[in-house]
């Protein structure tokens, strides 16, 4: 799938989800072209991003991120990855509204997990 495609993908699973979801979420969301990996090297497929002093709040995706795990799918099936990524951040957008922290906790428990299991490989 082509960036181009991604973004059309991107903004046809926008576009199903209901107003009241993107509330607050003042500078919407963005597929960038960037592969981008967490402190651990662990690849990062999408953010949450709350700025109080700068943009505010937006979701950003990494398409490049995204290729390296899934470019060798199907489009039909690449689009799912990038709703299940999009399903996520929302999420955590969602939560942050409600002062709730649980799916933060709990990516943070799954991250552990993962580099447990690299440690154990080692």
């Amino acid at each position: 799938m082509t960036f181009d495609e991604a973004q059309d993908a991107l903004d046809e699973l926008i576009e199903e989800l209901p107003d009241e979801i993107f509330k607050g979420l003042n500078c919407g969301v963005a597929l960038r072209d960037e592969v981008l990996h967490s402190s651990e090297g662990l690849l990062i497929l999408g953010r949450y991003h709350f700025e109080p002093y700068g943009l505010g709040r937006y979701v950003t995706i990494n398409y490049g991120s995204l290729m390296q795990i899934y470019g060798h799918l199907p489009a039909p099936e690449f689009k799912e990855k990038i709703k299940g990524v999009l399903h996520h951040e929302l999420t955590h957008h969602l939560e942050h509204l409600a002062g709730d922290r649980s799916l933060e906790r709990k990516d943070a428990e799954d991250v552990g997990r993962i580099l447990s299991r690299r440690r154990k490989k080692q």
